[in-house]
């Protein structure tokens, strides 16, 4: 038996354990190892694509755009508050390395390799937005990806930091008289440390054909609706929800009108690709994985390490 087939057969066999033990046993009793298997098994398994264009995934695994006029924010500035640390959940070590590490490495290491593996143009800049009190520690790691890599400051909420990202972005691939640099930005939250580059090939490419895409799941969880958080007003039809996750990929142009739209509006958007909701323009559905989870709680440090393990991550050294 294969490695991946006995990783999927062990799944399965602790799924039917957690389940037979959940049918007897208090779920206050059940170990967080048998949470954990829950989890994990939730995440290995998904959902058969949909057939609407909007809502699947590019064609091919194998099928790598051209990245030279796309740039990439990494957001940073989170305070992370549920995770119950002494620091941002992005400097928190998972298995050797901080989880920003991972969104670092595979922006400037990883994805850069395979698009020359591809023989295509890789990503024309990463900006990393991150509070200056953090910025002389990774200062090393943007000297070394000189004109690769670059600081910006984070806002009060996340568009703020979005918008301070993409000028930095504009302000360091640009000629100087609005022409050139990136036409496309793919924002990214650093607490996702496990998106893949086919899902990063997938969701840029639906970006250059539609103008905007994210990537996304079908949403497995019954969805309720309450008015005062005590009775449940409706039940939402689960077939019509999707979880977004990141990078989510906009036209650079599009994303500065939607800024102007909101501002003088002063409309409530809750992230990037809602902005280009509120133009009235399109954006597609990139089919992503269960696994790109966001680090929010100490028990999604607990999955995430696992899924590093299943994957044979090696340890990140970025300077």
């Amino acid at each position: 038996m294969t490695p991946s087939r006995l990783s999927t057969a062990a799944i399965i066999c602790l799924q039917l354990l957690t389940s037979l033990t959940s049918a007897f046993v208090p779920s206050s009793q059940i170990s967080g190892a048998q949470q954990l298997t829950t989890t994990i098994s939730k995440t290995h398994f998904t959902h058969s694509t949909s057939k609407n264009p909007l809502f699947s995934s590019a064609s091919s695994d194998n099928d790598t755009p051209d990245f030279s006029n796309v740039g990439f924010l990494i957001l940073a500035g989170g305070t992370g508050s549920r995770m119950k640390a002494n620091m941002p959940k992005q400097f928190l070590t998972l298995r050797s390395s901080p989880v920003l590490h991972y969104s670092l490495d595979l922006f400037l290491e990883k994805l850069p390799a395979h698009c020359a593996e591809m023989s295509v143009s890789p990503p024309a800049m990463v900006v990393l937005v991150m509070d200056p009190k953090y910025q002389p520690e990774y200062q090393p790691i943007v000297d070394k990806y000189e004109g690769k890599l670059a600081f910006a400051n984070p806002g009060k909420e996340r568009q703020g930091s979005v918008e301070n990202g993409l000028k930095k972005l504009v302000e360091t691939t640009g000629n100087g008289d609005g022409s050139g640099g990136c036409d496309f930005v793919a924002v990214h939250d650093s607490a996702r440390p496990l998106v893949t580059i086919p899902e990063i090939c997938h969701v840029v490419s639906d970006a250059k054909e539609y103008g905007a895409a994210v990537l996304g799941v079908p949403c497995k969880a019954t969805i309720k609706e309450s008015e005062d958080g005590t009775l449940v007003a409706r039940t939402i039809p689960r077939s019509r929800l999707w979880e977004v996750h990141t990078p989510q990929v906009v036209k650079v142009e599009a994303l500065l009108r939607g800024f102007e739209k909101v501002e003088r509006e002063s409309l409530e958007v809750t992230d990037d690709v809602s902005i280009i909701e509120a133009l009235g323009e399109p954006v597609k559905l990139t089919r992503g994985e269960y696994t790109n989870l966001k680090i929010t709680t100490p028990e999604d440090m607990d999955v995430a390490d696992a899924i590093l393990a299943e994957r044979g991550v090696d340890e990140i050294q970025l300077v």
